[in-house]
């Protein structure tokens, strides 16, 4: 046997071999329980004065191994497997050596019902090198006892010539089927080990995949936030030249508005209020540059990891300003955010997170179909046990059921090839996770989506800090 089997290995193939076991030991009491009777036939031409007492013996022998079959469900059954075949295959053997008994003894053709017992544990049962040696031992000795007990009863001339030429026949026999068995045995292990190795390698090779399918997939991840910081990285260099640029023209357009309002009532002497408007709208105009401008330098700081206490409305009216180009004269903006409703978080990360929620909000506004509602988008803000809830909420398609429990994750996406990458609302998720806060969406087909930011107020998170 191949000393490299382990331990591990033989246990479970004993288990294994114990359930194969008992389903063909169940088979062969099925076939016996059939054959048994059947071969009644042979005692009408055979023994005719015995064919009553020999169907009674025949009919209990079958009655015995059908009653068997549900022995084998038991624990005890499950157990001793292993005697309990050896006995049910010597039930047809025993009443096989009856019948050789009380007829002709060694003379009797009989014993070729005690080979066919053989035959059956050799080809139906394989059973184990030992429990098929225990099976033909006993066969042996059972066809000994039943010719001398034949002698002693019956008497008369002892066939001896017959009889040692069906021990011989039935030795032979027997030896033959030791040896395949233990032969075959061994196969079945080694068999069996190859077998057990290659799902064991087969296991870990999958093992091995998941996590290289996740580190893949991080991998993906990783490199997305780095093209992500590489290109916010390369707008900060970009706005800080530009907004160099444009700060210079401002100021000189701030400081001529400055004169011309201070000018004013000497210049315009016929429509002194037509003049002062449009000194006042050219000022809010330059306001609201300079407001852009500002916001672009905030978010593009190089200083992620920096917070700060802020307000949240001041968060959320700069995304609307960077999206401007997108909502105005198109959707409504309804925001509801209390001037005084104070965060402590880092302000770009914050602002990165409301432009992707507006931004998916306004593409789920896209294409609505003529004699819609109005599009709205509703910012909604407020305090609650030290906790701040900003909520995000559109009237567009919505989102698909089976898609509620994907939308967070990493390159999950809807929208067509090249039109996204999916990692929006996996970046938002995240940043709110590291400011100890939560990100939650619902939604229904159709209808609505509703996105809810939940952070720490300014109070509670410089507590923790």
């Amino acid at each position: 046997m191949n000393t490299s089997i382990t331990q591990e290995i033989r246990n479970a193939f004993r288990e294994r071999e114990r359930d194969i076991t008992i389903r063909k030991t169940r088979l062969g009491c099925l076939i016996g329980f059939f054959l048994v009777p059947a071969f009644t036939v042979l005692d009408h031409f055979v023994y005719e004065d015995e064919v009553r007492s020999f169907l009674w013996v025949r009919l209990i022998c079958a009655a015995l191994l059908l009653a068997a079959i549900p022995l084998f469900s038991t624990r005890l059954g499950r157990k001793y497997y292993q005697m309990q075949g050896v006995i049910l295959l010597m039930l047809p053997a025993i009443s096989i050596a009856w019948m050789i008994a009380v007829t002709t003894g060694p003379s009797s053709p009989y014993y070729a019902g005690l080979n066919l017992a053989l035959m059956i544990l050799a080809v139906v049962l394989a059973w184990t090198f030992w429990q098929s040696f225990t099976a033909v031992t006993l066969i042996l000795f059972l066809y000994l006892a039943t010719c001398l007990v034949h002698s002693l009863v019956k008497g008369g001339d002892f066939d001896g010539p017959m009889f040692a030429n069906n021990c011989i026949f039935l030795a032979s026999s027997g030896l033959v089927i030791a040896i395949g068995s233990y032969f075959h045995s061994n196969l079945r292990l080694s068999e069996f080990a190859s077998n057990y190795e290659l799902d064991k390698s087969r296991a870990a090779l999958a093992t091995q995949n998941e996590v290289l399918q996740g580190t893949l997939k991080q991998l993906k991840e990783t490199e997305s936030q780095l093209v992500q910081t590489e290109k916010i990285v390369s707008l900060g260099r970009l706005s800080a030249g530009l907004i160099h640029e444009i700060n210079n023209p401002l100021n000189f357009a701030a400081t001529g508005l400055y004169v011309l309002r201070n000018q004013g009532e000497r210049l315009a002497k016929e429509n002194p209020s037509e003049f002062f408007e449009v000194v006042h709208d050219i000022d809010e105009g330059v306001t609201r540059v300079k407001n852009i401008i500002s916001d672009l330098r905030s978010f593009t700081h190089p200083d992620a990891d920096h917070r700060e206490s802020f307000k949240v409305a001041d968060v959320t009216t700069a995304a609307l300003r960077f999206l401007g180009s997108e909502w105005k004269d198109r959707v409504q903006i309804e925001s509801t955010v209390p001037p005084d409703l104070l965060a402590r978080a880092n302000k770009n990360k914050l602002t990165q997170v409301f432009v992707n929620l507006l931004q998916n909000a306004l593409d789920a506004l896209k294409n609505r179909p003529p004699g819609a509602e109005a599009s709205v988008i509703h910012i909604v803000g407020r305090h609650e046990n030290g906790r701040v809830f900003i909520t995000v909420r559109d009237n567009g398609e919505g989102i698909e059921p089976q898609n509620l429990s994907k939308i967070f994750d990493p390159f999950f996406t809807t929208r067509d090839i090249g039109q996204g990458m999916g990692m929006g609302l996996s970046i938002c998720y995240r940043i709110i996770q590291e400011h100890h806060g939560s990100i939650s969406v619902n939604s229904e087909r159709g209808k609505f989506c509703e996105f809810t930011v939940e952070l720490p107020d300014a109070k509670s998170e410089s507590m923790e800090a």
